[in-house]
């Protein structure tokens, strides 16, 4: 069994566990929080998901990469606009965090942590299911 053949076999099980860690720190914040969390906190870790499942319905061998032909551009604008999600969901998280850390009567810094933490795992295993084979 080659190197392909194992990321192929073991890829899919790895971003599921990527993913639950993600979801797992998130719930974890939202437990132990000592102040109710608002839904707005909630937001980037859901849209994280969203681009994850959204850059997961794309798959690497129907993107052709010729710089000279038409190609797939709904493909692309649809890959564009995934990521363009993943991103707004990561710095949205990054600014609770850092809303968290300076207003003392809101949530913890721990809520704000694992919130970056839960869009950082759930967008990299979107990504490692993305490249996990074919």
């Amino acid at each position: 069994m080659d190197l392909l053949e194992l990321w192929a076999a073991l890829g899919p099980g790895l971003a599921g566990v990527v993913f639950g860690v993600g979801w797992w720190l998130w719930v974890d914040a939202i437990v132990c929080s000592s102040v109710k969390i608002s839904f707005v906190h909630y937001l980037p870790g859901i849209f994280a998901t969203i681009a994850a499942l959204m850059f997961n319905c794309v798959r690497k061998a129907d993107i052709d990469y010729s710089p000279y032909e038409e190609g797939e551009w709904r493909l692309k604008l649809w890959l564009f606009f995934a990521y363009v999600v993943s991103f707004v969901s990561l710095a949205a998280s990054v600014g609770f965090l850092v809303q968290d850390s300076i207003v003392k009567t809101g949530p913890s810094v721990w809520t704000g942590t694992a919130g970056v933490l839960q869009c950082v795992f759930v967008l990299g295993s979107g990504l490692i299911y993305w490249t996990h084979g074919e």
